[in-house]
């Protein structure tokens, strides 16, 4: 595709939606290695949130896409949802253009508030989810609709009407590059005990960091023994970096997580990791209880 055949036409932003109470500081974006329990988390935060009536959106970013079955979506609503990449007449009307073309107008910054009643899915009470699909592509440089659309979603997650936002990325986030830091607040972190995934971790802070999220939380995931918690520390240390982490959270190993895979209906209901969450969300939004609620 040409990167010189559209004529871009700018928009100014939209304005913040008044629909909802606002909670300080909740758009949060969840990175670090692949494999390291990144959905698993953003699926249990997303319902854990939504149980205690916040009005939750879960963003499937990650080109796996499997958010919608570790939330516990079954095969036949997982068939019927929307990709946002591949909505064709949502992507024509929005950026002008439609998805393949290599020419004409294309709007750079297209008004996609309307997103949640579009191409999010409902989930559970509360819970809406929206798989972006694609977004392998948005920091490629290309000027094409769907990069477009995929940016500008992302940029305007901080005014969507909801109050709580939770996206589960793969291993970068270039792709997103500065749209990121203007729709996100905060960064999870997620490692496991090992060199390899804190590395990968540490350099997603930094970047995140970099980008324009000043709010990094690290999460320590499948900690088995006091040995995984001081060779993480050791890690940390060591780091010339020297990132600074609001909370620091170990999440103990915990078995029922593997009987339960994909969903974690099963372990929203006293498990190990559950009650490690609950304390985690506290870091996340610590005004939660002063929270007015609403629903999506």
């Amino acid at each position: 595709m040409s990167k010189m055949a559209f004529t871009a036409i700018e928009h100014s932003a939209p304005q913040l939606s008044s629909e909802l109470p606002k909670v300080e500081n909740g758009r949060i974006v969840v990175v670090g290695k692949g494999g390291v329990g990144k959905s698993t988390i953003t699926a249990l935060l997303s319902h854990l949130l939504a149980r205690r009536g916040l009005a939750v959106l879960a963003v499937d970013a990650d080109e796996q896409m499997n958010l919608a079955a570790t939330l516990g979506l079954d095969r036949s609503a997982i068939s019927r949802l929307t990709r946002l990449a591949s909505a064709q007449e949502y992507i024509s009307e929005k950026t002008g253009a439609a998805p393949g073309e290599s020419g004409g107008m294309l709007r750079l910054n297209p008004d996609v508030r309307d997103v949640l009643e579009r191409i999010a899915s409902p989930a559970f009470d509360n819970l809406r989810l929206l798989v972006m699909g694609g977004v392998e592509s948005a920091g490629s440089g290309c000027l094409c609709p769907e990069t477009s659309l995929l940016s500008a979603t992302v940029r305007t997650m901080g005014v969507l009407a909801t109050q709580v936002v939770l996206m589960d990325t793969h291993a970068g986030l270039e792709h997103f590059g500065r749209s990121l830091a203007r729709g996100f607040d905060q960064a999870l972190v997620v490692v496991e005990p090992s060199y390899n995934a804190i590395d990968v971790g540490l350099r997603s802070a930094l970047l995140a960091r970099e980008l324009g999220i000043d709010h990094l939380h690290l999460v320590v995931n499948r900690v088995r023994s006091d040995n995984d918690v001081f060779r993480v520390r050791s890690y940390l240390e060591a780091d010339p970096a020297g990132i600074a982490f609001e909370s620091k959270s170990y999440l103990p190993f915990d078995e029922l997580a593997l009987s339960a895979e994909p969903s974690v209906e099963g372990l929203l209901e006293g498990s190990l990791l559950v009650t490690a969450l609950e304390k985690l969300i506290k870091d996340l939004i610590p005004t939660l209880s002063d929270i007015a609620f609403g629903t999506l």
